[in-house]
């Protein structure tokens, strides 16, 4: 399954999401595309916020890649769309055509904790958030990324 991790700027929470899940799908053989996008302009090409990279490499995930805004064409290329907050959903919804389109998108968290809407902080913009709080929850929904398509 093709999955696109979305937040704001595309520089921290939806990299370190892209960078987990392909080193899972790596481990279990899973040959799908993993990618992550934005709705920041002021970001595009940058890479992953410093904090982030060294926050992957704590745990073993090297986070790399280049922000990049996401456009209408996501829609085909992706089968599941997860997005890190509200703001973001608003934005990603927005774009969509139609209603296979729309049922595309979730919160990444409702993965965890269905049909909550829980928001996964921005670590970039508020440091007061714990970064290893901000791996957890990402690690945890990614698990269950590979849980569905592993059945294990």
């Amino acid at each position: 399954m093709n999955i696109l991790f979305v937040c704001m700027g595309n520089v921290g929470r939806s990299p370190l999401a892209k960078a987990l899940l392909q080193k899972k799908y790596k481990e279990n053989e899973i040959d799908a595309e993993v990618d992550s996008a934005g709705f920041e302009a002021f970001n595009i090409n940058e890479e992953p916020d410093p904090r982030i990279k060294d926050l992957g490499k704590k745990h073993g995930v090297e986070v790399t890649g280049k922000a990049r805004i996401f456009v209408k064409g996501d829609f085909a290329k992706f089968d599941r769309i997860y997005v890190m907050d509200t703001k973001t959903y608003r934005d990603v919804k927005e774009l969509a055509w139609n209603e296979e389109q729309l049922k595309k998108i979730d919160y990444l968290m409702n993965l965890v904790e269905s049909g909550k809407n829980k928001v996964v902080p921005d670590i970039i913009d508020s440091w007061s958030v714990d970064p290893e709080t901000v791996y957890d929850m990402l690690d945890k929904a990614t698990d269950k990324i590979i849980e569905n398509a592993t059945g294990k």
